[in-house]
């Protein structure tokens, strides 16, 4: 069982007081108001960065449909007719190279704006490094700023 005591102290300065056990000692950790700011910032940058990840994995998966429905168009006659094509929540029906044209500019487009999501996950983990070596750096093994295995 873990417990937190929590004190405040002036000019903007905290004690945390963890115990492990009721048989550990106990050890105070000082915080000032400035590290506690880079705390939140470090959960704030953490928070978005799952949601920038969850966001490339969901268009991982819409590049893999539209891949998918390309190479289906690909296999089907040219006799078979027009191809019902989606926009917004309507079909059209296009040829079957209109429809080819059309899923690859989608998957280009698509290809773009994951290049740009990957861009902004590697700038929200450069900063979370950053303030990971800082307090790790000021708190050792007081803070955890790891992920939780899932």
């Amino acid at each position: 069982m873990k417990r937190k005591t929590v004190r405040n102290f002036p000019k903007g300065e905290r004690t945390i007081k963890h115990s492990r056990r009721k048989d550990s000692k106990d050890t105070d950790v000082h915080i000032l108001e400035e590290d506690q700011q880079k705390i939140n910032k470090f959960a704030r940058l953490n928070a978005r960065f799952e949601e920038l990840k969850d966001e490339l994995k969901s268009m991982q998966n819409d590049l893999k449909n539209i891949e998918d429905a390309s190479d289906d168009i690909m296999l089907l006659d040219e006799a078979a007719g027009p191809i019902p094509f989606m926009i917004g929540e309507a079909f059209i029906h296009c040829s079957q190279d209109e429809a080819q044209e059309r899923l690859s500019s989608s998957k280009t487009g698509l290809e773009n704006q994951m290049k740009s999501l990957e861009y902004a996950m590697n700038e929200v983990k450069s900063n979370m490094s950053d303030l990971k070596t800082q307090l790790y750096a000021k708190f050792g093994s007081n803070i955890n700023l790891e992920a939780d295995e899932e």
